[in-house]
């Protein structure tokens, strides 16, 4: 592990776009989660998930994980409704564990470190102008091999910064790392930080065959309204910021790219969390993004999306549980990397189509990607935890994330090139 600690400093560009994505936002109230409760609720039976189906409209419940059977949900229940729910697990006879008895106390607990930092480092999660900052601040140190790229614009006009790391000018393949789609997903930010500067500047053998085998292509945060907006109005906040109607704003942008769009795992509520928006490619984050990737000039060996919470490494499609043309190696492959990031700290993950493993999501970036562009190595990590934390998972483990990580990208790059993918320094 080396983790190179950067002052930041504020450029007047960087003051000029967070002054209006905050001014555009001050407006609203902060929202507080004093006195929710967040509960693990496992469904048994049909009636269990029939329950739970029927309470997912309803704003003073909110579904970190979507109902199915066999398996449990994370829910955050309002303090007006934690009466009608407990009468309905018991009713149902549902087995239920209280997880988290108040919820503002475990948001206010997540991030301690974060205040008055003068440095960049992975003790505590970090604001959009910090982040940018620290990438800018690469680019200048590093000029020679690091390049900021722009990904395209937010609804409130914000950049998509990106990292472009180049250790090789004769290299032709690369791979793309994406994270911060979902805004809440505080730990997807820190881990991509944490790899790119992994790759610049640890000198294990390992690490270093890596990061000079390829042209990385590193985008922390794809949804930067919605991450900011997160840390400063509503801590769970998962979509972009597009209002549709007078009373909801936001569309899940890992649902409105151009892949089976809307067929499932979608909801045309505009006020639900996955409303996939009223058209594929709706939103100019996704478009943006989606034509900066068909930009890229060198082959895409991989396309990596990073999520939390569940400890999974998920394979497309997410429309169908159909076996991709090179399934077989991806599960070879996957399998090979979560079994090396594993031996650090005996962390568990699952490999698997996303329907198989999880549940239908349709029209996210990893399918469309894979489609559109054709890399043949295509994954989605779902991060730490298994629910405890679930997305409120605490900054001392984003170190202990970004190691293990780390641990699975060689695992899984050096499987790749045995079986015939990817390339070398």
């Amino acid at each position: 592990m080396t983790i190179r600690m950067t002052t930041t400093t504020t450029t007047p560009m960087n003051r000029l776009y967070i002054f209006l994505l905050l001014a555009s936002i001050s407006a609203s109230e902060k929202v507080r989660y004093d006195g929710y409760k967040l509960y693990k609720v496992h469904v048994d039976n049909r009636d269990n998930l029939n329950a739970l189906t029927n309470m997912q409209e309803d704003e003073n419940y909110n579904f970190w994980d979507l109902p199915r059977m066999n398996d449990s949900s994370l829910i955050v229940v309002a303090p007006k409704r934690i009466d009608e729910f407990e009468k309905i697990v018991n009713s149902n006879r549902m087995s239920a564990a209280l997880m988290m008895d108040d919820l503002q106390r475990y948001i206010d607990e997540e991030n301690p470190n974060v205040d008055g930092r003068a440095t960049f480092d992975w003790t505590a999660y970090h604001r959009l102008n910090v982040i940018y900052q620290w990438m800018e601040s690469l680019a200048q140190e590093h000029s020679k091999i690091v390049k900021i790229v722009n990904g395209g614009v937010s609804t409130l006009g914000t950049p998509i910064k990106g990292l472009k790391l180049c250790f090789n000018p004769n290299q032709n393949t690369s791979i793309f790392l994406e994270s911060g789609i979902h805004a809440r997903e505080w730990i997807s930010v820190a881990t991509t930080t944490y790899v790119a500067n992994e790759l610049l500047f640890n000198e294990d053998p390992a690490v270093r065959t890596l990061a000079e085998s390829y042209i990385w292509y590193i985008f922390p945060i794809f949804n930067p309204d919605g991450y900011e907006y997160s840390h400063t109005m509503n801590r769970l906040w998962r979509k972009n910021l597009k209002r549709y109607t007078p009373r909801c704003k936001g569309v899940d942008l890992n649902r409105n790219w151009e892949s089976h769009w809307a067929e499932v795992g979608t909801s045309s509520n505009p006020c639900a969390e996955t409303y996939p928006g009223p058209e594929a490619f709706s939103e100019i984050e996704s478009k943006s993004m989606s034509r900066f990737l068909k930009s890229i000039p060198e082959k895409l060996t991989a396309y990596l999306a990073f999520h939390s919470y569940s400890q999974l490494l998920l394979i497309p499609f997410g429309h169908s549980n159909e076996r991709i043309d090179n399934y077989d190696d991806l599960m070879e492959i996957g399998k090979f990397s979560v079994k090396a990031l594993s031996k650090r700290y005996g962390t568990d993950y699952t490999v698997g189509n996303i329907v198989d493993v999880i549940y239908a999501a349709a029209g996210g970036s990893m399918d469309w990607v894979r489609v559109a562009i054709g890399p043949p190595i295509t994954y989605t990590y779902e991060l730490r935890d298994k629910g405890r934390y679930g997305f409120l998972l605490p900054a001392n483990q984003i170190i202990p994330t970004g190691e293990e990580t780390m641990d699975s990208l060689i695992g899984m790059f050096q499987k790749a090139l045995d079986l015939g993918y990817g390339s070398q320094p």
